[in-house]
């Protein structure tokens, strides 16, 4: 189903298809007929470039039968309708009052087919009924959530026959939308919502702590007005827990504002309710700083917000001023790459993309050849850095300034093997660190309170397998486990970070809601934060080869080119920062990929590559 992502077009009976040139010029790619038969000509007066899809239902033929009513339903459904009033014009009055289209979207591999169902009545009667069928790839629920989804689609249709104007219509059918993945990856997009960690900072600035939240948005349905309702309207239910908007609840767009649309200097002005008139400038300036996080990669750009309620300016705020108001992770530029060197070392070279420099030994003792290393973790003020022992049994912290020396470990672990003990540590926004314990007869996902102290056990109810990776997002409130299952398989599964803190008391920290991140995946080699709600990962699917690709933490995969192939990768590193190139540990040693080039070598005899986190 659907027209194809490069401007191509498949003419189908419920909608016509036009296509948009960068230009503006208009080209034609279908007609309102839509005649069953003969190809379609495009009418071109500009070459393809750029060239951006738009579909438009069609409403129902006179006397069209049963079959031809409901594939014209679901095309009517693939097109870029605001309030999908074609697809209405397929349904009985009734039917259009109950249906709710955004309740949810259902995407199936290849579309929804359609049986006919023998007992469900005659054409040549006053009713019949057909079987949506297919294969369940994803849903996306009312909050414009994304979860992976597997198994077999069906859902009944029924139509009736109107005596008095003899035409079929839909009188029952499930709620929501139902559409091919094609269809879906051409409608929708994802786009980060941002909100704020609720119980955490950023340890070096003491600013909130932005968290992205990624939701699906119809592209071309105006997705900036969207995303500011989005927004406004709250975190997905799954966030919700770890974060806190700044906007007062209740807070919505003021009434009768149906559009939002940046001036020609890409300033955003967004009228508000009431609930929102009397905000400080502070929280105005935080809630300012959310939009702008929110709308960044939207087109038309948007550099400026300023927000007003009560017929009344609020505050304003640009994109430089942002980032003195919250902390975000893509936001930060780290200072240095990180790895491992032949004499079991920490050492590190610029983090930019420029000619490959030789790699230095860090300040302090790490860097030094007083305890050899086999994994390492930066915290990300690139102040201190926590290493495990060539054995695996050792977690030592240090400081990363010349002179400073090494005290005794700060855990070690009794596994009997070194893949049964402790795993690459992890730092996050508020300076403490993670690890995990693999050894088989107690393993532990630890932590340790600003790298030091007695670790805390952290509790993850719902782990049923053992930990291998870890690695804590900037925001401090979502983690990344690579786990073993019992059956050998191996998943990347995203957990919430959840404390519970009291006065006096030593917190409370459980990793709650663990989903997979990567469901086709049956081994994970090696995976990294490379965004603020994505993941670079390496893996192999059942019966296939080593792949590297990006997957978002609802499950998705993002639009995109996926990284150029590396032979043999153990170990991957990337930056929220995409600006950093990403880094690997591969058959040919420490490589790492600037943008718009090839894999280059760094060093042949190192390992364990990472960025500050």
């Amino acid at each position: 189903m659907g027209a194809d992502r490069e401007g191509g077009a498949r003419r189908m009976p419920g909608r016509a298809v036009v296509a948009y040139a960068a230009s503006g010029v208009v080209l034609l790619a279908g007609c309102a007929s839509m005649p069953d038969d003969g190809d379609l000509r495009g009418v071109e007066s500009t070459p393809r470039q750029d060239i951006q899809v738009r579909v438009f239902a069609m409403p129902p033929r006179e006397n069209a039968q049963p079959s031809e009513i409901v594939q014209g339903f679901l095309e009517a459904l693939t097109s870029d309708d605001p309030t999908y009033a074609t697809a209405r014009q397929y349904l009985t009055g009734e039917a259009r009052q109950t249906w709710k289209p955004d309740v949810s979207t259902m995407v199936l591999l290849d579309g929804p087919g359609t049986e006919a169902d023998p007992s469900g009545g005659r054409v040549d009667g006053d009713d019949f009924s057909f079987t949506l069928t297919g294969t369940m790839v994803a849903a996306v629920d009312a909050q414009q959530a994304y979860t992976p989804a597997s198994g077999r689609y069906s859902q009944p249709v029924h139509l009736t026959k109107n005596r008095k104007t003899g035409q079929w219509r839909i009188d029952g059918l499930p709620q929501g939308v139902v559409m091919g993945k094609s269809d879906f990856e051409r409608n929708y997009m994802s786009v980060n919502k941002y909100y704020f960690a609720s119980n955490s900072a950023d340890a070096g600035t003491g600013q909130p702590t932005g968290v992205a939240d990624p939701v699906y948005v119809r592209e071309r349905v105006d997705p900036m007005t969207e995303m500011v309702r989005s927004l406004l309207q709250g975190p997905t239910s799954w966030l919700r827990p770890v974060v806190r908007s700044s906007f007062p609840t209740g807070t919505a767009l003021d009434k009768g504002v149906t559009s939002l649309t940046p001036d020609d200097q890409n300033k955003l002005t967004v009228p508000l309710n009431d609930k929102a008139a009397r905000v400080g400038h502070t929280q105005c300036t935080e809630m300012a700083a959310q939009l702008l996080y929110t709308l960044h990669n939207l087109t038309p750009a948007v550099d400026e917000v300023e927000l007003r309620a009560g017929g009344a300016r609020l505050c304003s705020l640009d994109e430089e001023s942002a980032v003195a108001v919250a902390a975000r992770g893509s936001a930060s530029h780290p200072d240095y790459l990180y790895f491992i060197d032949g004499k079991h070392r920490l050492v590190r070279i610029p983090g930019g993309s420029g000619d490959t420099p030789k790699a230095e030994p860090v300040p302090g003792p790490l860097g030094e050849e007083v305890k050899q290393l086999r994994a390492a973790a930066v915290s990300r003020d690139e102040h201190t850095a926590a290493g495990v022992s060539v054995d695996g049994k050792a977690l030592y912290v240090g400081s990363l300034v010349s002179g400073s020396s090494l005290g005794e470990p700060v855990l070690r672990s009794t596994g009997k093997t070194e893949t049964d003990r402790l795993t690459t540590p992890s730092w996050d926004a508020r300076g403490d660190l993670w690890v995990a314990d693999r050894n088989p007869v107690a393993p532990r996902l630890l932590l340790l309170e600003q790298g030091a102290g007695v670790p805390l056990e952290v509790r993850a109810p719902a782990l049923t397998g053992r930990i291998r990776d870890v690695r804590v997002a900037a925001d401090g409130v979502r983690i990344a486990l690579v786990v073993e299952e019992k059956d050998g398989k191996e998943s990347l599964l995203i957990g919430r970070i959840e404390r519970d803190e009291k006065d006096g008391e030593r917190p409370v920290v459980s990793v709650l809601e663990l989903r997979s991140a990567t469901p086709e995946l049956e081994e994970v080699t090696t995976m990294a934060w490379a965004g603020d709600s994505r993941l670079v990962v390496v893996g192999r699917e059942q019966g296939g080869v080593q792949q590297m690709r990006y997957v978002e933490v609802d499950g998705s995969v993002p639009e995109g080119p996926t990284p150029a192939a590396v032979t043999g990768v153990k170990e991957i590193a990337a930056s929220e920062d995409e600006r950093l190139p990403l880094a690997a540990y591969s058959e040919d040693g420490i490589v790492r990929l600037p943008s718009g080039a090839q894999w280059q070598k760094v060093v042949k005899d190192g390992s364990a590559p990472v960025y500050p986190g």
